[in-house]
């Protein structure tokens, strides 16, 4: 019978691709995790990793057993989840991650509910991109993301994660106020095609719905500043250096000198709440419900 944390072990390494961050999705030292793979490998008599490059890498054993050891786990995961249910206590770490203009627009309000309501609830929040949170979903380092999804480029997904969609919103370009189209009713992003633009990094959801959503009107887009936070796009677009896509929730806090113009053909964003499948425990549940509340105005 093989053990369940060296199944655990094992199925890290095969999701995360080294022993160093499967170690720390487990909470325990690379040597910790080196240390359950070769009682793993005695067990079974295979060798299950070998070396690649300055890492590791499985076997064609070690992939086959990391189906099964996948498996188990998520049993494993439905399990604790039901015993939850038993109890039904909303307490212990809830581990928070998402974009932060939706952070800042939802969670102030909904985590201070939340927590009045269950004070030995534990709550934990972290700001970043959604194409490197979503894999520390599925991986289990965080327990609930707010993720955003252009619905000119929905965001893919993989399997094992839920989502509920908690709002959704225009998307306007941000122009300073003496640009010759700030003053239009809409406009047509076909017009802004020698427009520079401040863009989240390549890769981000915000990067990749702007690319398409210019080449869909004909136009190249010209990257000229590469800005994680909205805040900053703006304080560029206010001294007229650059236009930005920026959806509802990011237009405040808005320095003087910025003008907020609808897209015509139209752009929208969803901002969803992510989970993973069978990872619903009490206080997620609980914090998806408060959610909803708040968009519900409740």
């Amino acid at each position: 019978m093989f053990s369940a944390d060296r199944l655990r072990a094992l199925h890290a390494v095969a999701q995360h691709g080294s022993l160093a961050r499967a170690a720390r999705v487990l909470h325990i030292t690379p040597s910790g995790v080196s240390q359950q793979l070769a009682k793993l490998e005695r067990e079974t008599g295979h060798t299950l990793l070998e070396p690649h490059g300055r890492g590791v890498r499985l076997t064609h054993a070690g992939r086959v057993l990391a189906g099964h050891a996948a498996r188990v786990v998520a049993q494993l995961t439905a399990a604790e989840t039901d015993l939850a249910d038993l109890r039904d206590e909303i307490l212990g770490p809830l581990r928070i991650g998402g974009v932060g203009s939706s952070l800042r627009a939802l969670m102030p309000d909904v985590l201070a509910t939340l927590t009045a309501a269950h004070p030995r609830l534990q709550v934990t929040v972290e700001d970043g991109e959604a194409v490197d949170m979503v894999p520390r979903l599925s991986g289990g380092e965080l327990d609930l993301l707010l993720i955003e999804s252009w619905l000119n480029r929905p965001m893919p997904l993989p399997e094992g994660v839920r989502v509920a969609t908690l709002a959704e919103e225009d998307v306007s370009v941000a122009l300073a106020t003496g640009h010759p189209l700030a003053d239009r009713a809409t406009v047509d992003l076909a017009e802004l095609g020698d427009t520079a633009w401040a863009a989240c990094p390549a890769g981000t959801e915000p990067h990749e719905a702007l690319v398409q959503a210019l080449r869909s009107r004909g136009v190249e887009p010209r990257m000229r500043y590469t800005l994680t936070e909205y805040a900053t796009q703006l304080a560029f677009v206010a001294r007229g250096l650059t236009a930005a896509l920026v959806p509802g929730m990011a237009q405040t806090p808005c320095p003087p000198g910025v003008r907020f113009v609808p897209v015509d053909p139209p752009l929208r964003r969803e901002v969803r709440a992510a989970w993973r499948a069978g990872g619903d425990s009490p206080s997620v549940r609980a914090c998806l419900a408060a959610l909803s509340a708040h968009g519900d105005g409740g």
